[in-house]
């Protein structure tokens, strides 16, 4: 049986903010790619990604096993208790020990970096209340508040101090604009990126029929500037015609029970709780 979800309060209601009512399964598989070039469009976490030499978390080597890895950490840090967190960010630091640049590296980077993990929490909030309001439609600005609170685990789950978190969500939108100013995205990282696109990690009749469709939403969900840097053309009937699609499967998902809606993170949070109870790897 799994725990309760954690919930955190409104300042500005009595009732607890129950974060579980805003976490779609679906967007997890529909905006996840999107989301690491967001994530790797800055050179340092972008090389530390392609340059890194730990091989059981390569994506393009095992591709099961990064998805458990990104999916658990995800449910974790949204749902998991402080408990559950902090074990979880000691297996993940065995992980990142070895990733950092030498001296052939293009740029300077490091995994426990607090700079960069902040940038990839942001990049994880922005794209988790995105996918959600292109769902459902936009948050009440008290929902929001919270929202955004909660969203300051994505970092904190890491070495990320909380007070990096900028102090709310006007701070973030000015963080958030001042940092995709200054994204780039090299020919290297730009190569490793398509082969995600094109999901060249998974045997070729699965490339040949879920490519185009998965290049088709990763495409629409990044914002134009990394459109630009990844050479992708997007237009506005392709707009349209993903905002139709997501408001569809966005009503159909409001009629499905909680833990449908929750999967596959509720999934990955009692897969975690089972390996930690039987002292097996977290990661």
């Amino acid at each position: 049986m799994t725990r309760p979800l954690r919930t955190t309060t409104h300042p500005e209601s009595p009732n607890p903010f129950d974060i579980g009512q805003y976490i779609d399964g679906i967007a997890g598989f529909l905006g996840g790619t999107a989301n690491v070039i967001m994530q790797l469009s800055t050179p340092p976490i972008g090389y530390g990604v392609t340059e890194s030499t730990v091989d059981s978390g390569k994506v393009m080597l095992h591709p099961v096993k990064r998805l458990r890895t990104t999916l658990t950490y995800l449910s974790v840090a949204i749902l998991g208790s402080d408990e559950e967190r902090a074990a979880y960010r000691a297996a993940v630091d065995v992980s990142h020990r070895p990733v950092h640049s030498d001296e052939s590296s293009p740029v300077h980077y490091n995994a426990f970096d607090p700079a960069l993990q902040l940038w990839v929490a942001a990049c994880l909030y922005w794209g988790a209340k995105d996918l959600y309001e292109r769902l459902h439609g936009p948050m009440d600005e008290a929902t929001a508040d919270a929202f955004y609170r909660h969203g300051a685990r994505l970092g904190t789950t890491l070495q990320m101090p909380e007070e990096m978190w900028p102090a709310d969500r006007r701070a973030f939108a000015e963080y958030w604009a001042e940092n995709m100013a200054k994204t780039t995205i090299g020919p290297t990282v730009r190569d490793y990126l398509d082969d995600l696109i094109d999901l060249r990690m998974l045997p070729r009749p699965a490339q040949l029929v879920f490519g185009r469709p998965h290049r088709f939403f990763v495409t629409g969900l990044l914002p134009q500037h990394l459109r630009d840097q990844m050479d992708l053309t997007w237009t506005e009937r392709d707009d349209r015609a993903l905002d139709r699609i997501l408001r569809v499967l966005g009503t159909a998902e409001t009629r499905l029970p909680r833990p449908v809606r929750l999967f596959p993170f509720n999934a990955y949070l009692l897969d975690m709780r089972v390996r930690r109870l039987l002292g097996l790897r977290l990661v």
